[in-house]
């Protein structure tokens, strides 16, 4: 009985050394990956990296990590139509993710996430000190409304317009407007059309994540990602 004991004791201590270790080591890898992930991407700030999963050091040996969920709550700044935009609550889960021998890049076999872009980011990137977006309001859903002023025959008009907010290319994000009141005056559509509707590209994501869908807010508007052989690092 003492020997089976002892044996037991030996294991339980054995067992909990081990998860201690691995723990430190997911800790480290952790800090490590953030860092990294940073710097590859440019990022203004740190994003917080948690890897699930355990054992993690049978993943590492293994050299691929089953989830890892990647978040910066203060923004990211990614290239729009060749002026940068600011991508708020950026947010990505990846899986089957691949590590190289090295330990330098890693390469995640499928990702999703969601970005926000605030209106007041969002108006920014319209380089028009006409132009200003915002919620189109209760009853408009997953629309914007944007203001612009047009001249027509000498005059200056503004209006508002309701719009409608798409993906287009997976790298786009796109406001068209549904209707523009012209009143009958000639040419004032096409002028108004040329202050209100926008596209957007965005670049400077983890290469392999894509725009999939968005959807107006009160706050701004949300973005779904998804992707495949996403590029953490590397």
């Amino acid at each position: 009985m003492r020997g089976i004991r002892a044996t037991l004791i030996v294991v339980i201590v054995l067992g909990a050394l081990f998860v201690g270790a691995d723990r430190a080591a997911v800790y480290i890898a952790e800090n490590q990956a953030a860092d990294k992930i940073r710097t590859s991407q440019g990022l203004s700030g740190t994003p917080e990296v948690s890897i699930k999963g355990f054992p993690f050091l049978t993943q590492i040996a293994d050299s691929r990590l089953d989830e890892v969920d990647v978040k910066l709550d203060g923004g990211i700044t990614a290239e729009s139509g060749g002026r940068s935009i600011r991508v708020s609550g950026f947010d990505a889960q990846l899986r089957g993710v691949r590590i190289n021998s090295s330990f330098t890049s890693a390469v995640a076999n499928r990702a999703t996430g969601t970005a926000h872009i605030s209106y007041e980011d969002l108006t920014k990137a319209v380089a028009d000190p006409g132009v200003t977006v915002g919620y189109a309001g209760q009853g408009q859903a997953g629309k914007v409304k944007v203001t612009g002023r047009a001249k027509i025959m000498g005059q200056e008009i503004e209006r508002s317009v309701i719009s409608s907010v798409t993906i287009a290319d997976g790298s786009t994000v796109r406001v068209h407007a549904d209707e523009v009141p012209a009143q009958g005056i000639p040419g004032v559509e096409e002028a108004v059309r040329k202050k209100t509707d926008f596209d957007r590209q965005i670049t400077g994501l983890p290469k392999g994540l894509k725009l999939d869908k968005v959807e107006a807010t009160p706050t701004g508007v949300d973005i779904t990602l998804t992707g495949s052989d996403v590029s953490l690092a590397g």
